[in-house]
């Protein structure tokens, strides 16, 4: 590889420099995207066209340089594949027609076979990696049981999670059950992606932020526990990335997953969350999104402030949460250039 610094920071490898990447890296803030966006308003066309989710991966690779390139995709691409049909509308979400609510539904749920029902995802990343061509680590990316649980269960986005919370505690065994199904489906999604050319693979737990300590580990952590030993089972170097939003109060517990890296939100001073984290475990982020809507030398003085504090191993530069939409594109140019101007021997003397 030309660029591998990525993959060599997640394996705590040393580094020169921070490696840097965003959540959400392709999308709306984007002119390019936006105009595609009008030729081809289904969202699912855009990721689920081999042509189209590449063109679209590539659209901040060509435009800022990042070092880590992700798929274009959504978190609950391998759900029709388990039986779970869905629809995502533009400005609106995803949207189930049938939530999950009865056992009947859960025991009628099949193993996921990712080349059945997934063959655009492999083409997607063996073109990417073709058109990488090294210069950036690709990464996968799967959403986690508890969050893909909890859009097929409240049947779209939630402010509450109520439905969910409430089968957890009236009807727990149910609610374990589609959980375990979910981790072997995500396991064997996000190890489908591994072997078709993801180099990192990014797990979002989004909501599990929304849980309290004691309900993260009765309902979240043994399924992320579950999926990262399938997926260390037969692919052990493949680092691992975990994002909980709002992940503040799990911390500590996000540690007990597995992964190799933690990502941090922004509500976590880093030094706090290094502390928090131990030695040990390699983290990402964690500079507010809205801070890119700032002068730039507040730009500069943030993404300093952050890597100063995460310090000069296992620490992937990124945002606490995804690129937001109208974020202004020459502040996102100027947030990957002065991350790549970077160099850990001069900047911590």
């Amino acid at each position: 590889m030309k660029n591998d610094l990525l993959l060599r920071a997640t394996l705590g490898e040393v580094v020169e420099r921070p490696p840097v990447w965003m959540m959400r890296q392709a999308g709306r803030y984007m002119k390019i995207y936006r105009e595609l966006r009008q030729k081809y308003p289904s969202f699912r066309e855009r990721s689920e066209n081999p042509d189209l989710a590449v063109e679209i991966s590539l659209q901040p690779f060509h435009a800022f340089r990042p070092d880590g390139v992700i798929m274009f995709s959504d978190i609950l691409t391998p759900l029709p594949g388990i039986g779970i049909p869905f629809d995502i509308i533009e400005s609106k979400g995803p949207v189930f027609e049938a939530p999950i609510r009865t056992q009947e539904q859960i025991d009628a749920l099949t193993p996921l076979d990712p080349e059945a029902s997934l063959p655009f995802v492999r083409q997607i990343l063996q073109t990417l990696q073709k058109e990488v061509n090294g210069e950036a680590t690709v990464l996968g990316f799967v959403g986690a049981p508890w969050t893909l649980a909890a859009y097929a269960i409240e049947g779209k986005g939630s402010k509450d999670y109520a439905i969910i919370k409430r089968m957890a505690y009236t009807e727990p065994t149910m609610l374990h059950q589609f959980l375990g199904k979910l981790a072997e489906a995500i396991a064997t999604y996000a190890c489908y992606q591994i072997e078709a050319g993801a180099q990192v693979v990014q797990l979002f737990d989004s909501w599990a932020g929304q849980l309290s300590p004691q309900d993260f580990k009765n309902f979240s952590l043994p399924y992320l526990q579950q999926v990262v030993r399938h997926i260390k089972a037969t692919h052990p170097e493949t680092p691992l990335i975990l994002y909980i939003n709002n992940s503040a109060g799990l911390l500590e517990l996000m540690v007990h997953s597995g992964v190799d890296i933690v990502s941090v939100d922004w509500t976590v001073d880093m030094s706090v969350a290094r502390q928090r984290l131990g030695a040990n475990m390699g983290v990402q982020g964690n500079m507010d999104p809205c801070i890119l809507f700032g002068p730039q030398e507040f730009i500069r003085q943030n993404i300093l402030d952050t890597v100063l504090k995460a310090g000069t191993q296992k620490h992937i530069m990124n945002l606490g949460h995804g690129v937001l939409q109208n974020t202004p594109e020459e502040n996102v140019a100027f947030f990957f250039e002065t991350v790549r101007q970077l160099n850990y021997s001069s900047l911590l003397g």
